[in-house]
């Protein structure tokens, strides 16, 4: 796969016209550069660009990026978005009681490897790590969707959502100073699968009412069910 975009193969993927897109280039609302006078957007750049995006982004526009990215799936061989495929019960950590975000990523890795499904936790720690450096994935509603900054395939076998949950919120570098109590670590095989994933996963932690049920939950079953249901009522 080409490591580049130019301003056409671009415009097909945000599904932009192509003048539009090199007005955000020159305006400096995409991140790209001029090549022999022609720009040329880094894949990777773009990636992150889209990522942060998807942060901002309330559940009308998640469901437009959703859109966006499906459409360019279909252009490409890529792994299907599916919670019953990537989360199941040995991937849930209920009462997880890390008191700081570096120890809840060292040990949530930790755990995952425990399982078989993460071949090396500490490097993925710390790649998780400096992600979390970079800027924190933690929201304002107490959900925090951690990953490392490029997707790291060679750690594990296949794709993985894992989810813990502590007793009480602990200081992850919030908006406004709120505690994180939710942590999803998203295992993903590639950028556009990563893309895709973080969506999905955006959109649903979005509903306050789907948050509610996974703090009350009682058992790993009970969050697999919660989050399987929400994500088919998505589809």
């Amino acid at each position: 796969m080409d490591e580049s975009f130019d301003v056409h193969s671009l415009a097909r993927f945000l599904h932009l016209p192509p003048d539009q897109v090199q007005k955000m280039a020159e305006r400096g609302k995409l991140p790209g550069r001029k090549l022999g006078g022609q720009w040329r957007f880094d894949r990777a750049e773009i990636f992150h660009w889209f990522e942060d995006r998807i942060g901002l982004s309330g559940d009308v526009e998640l469901q437009k990026v959703e859109q966006v990215l499906d459409s360019a799936a279909k252009q490409a061989i890529t792994d299907s978005v599916s919670l019953n495929q990537l989360l199941d019960e040995s991937l849930v950590w209920l009462d997880c009681p890390a008191r700081n975000k570096n120890s809840l990523i060292s040990d949530f890795c930790q755990r995952i490897a425990d399982t078989g499904r993460l071949w090396q936790p500490v490097e993925m720690a710390a790649a998780v790590r400096s992600r979390e450096e970079l800027h924190p994935t933690a929201m304002e509603n107490g959900v925090a969707l951690l990953h490392p900054r490029r997707p790291q395939p060679t750690y594990f076998d296949e794709p993985f959502v894992a989810i813990a949950i502590t007793p009480s919120g602990i200081p992850c570098g919030g908006p406004k100073g709120a505690l994180t109590d939710i942590f999803f670590l998203l295992a993903s095989s590639d950028d556009a699968f990563h893309l895709r994933l973080l969506a999905r996963i955006s959109r649903l932690v979005n509903q306050a009412e789907l948050l509610q049920k996974l703090r009350a939950a009682q058992s790993p079953a009970e969050v697999c069910a919660t989050l399987h249901d929400a994500d088919e009522q998505l589809s």
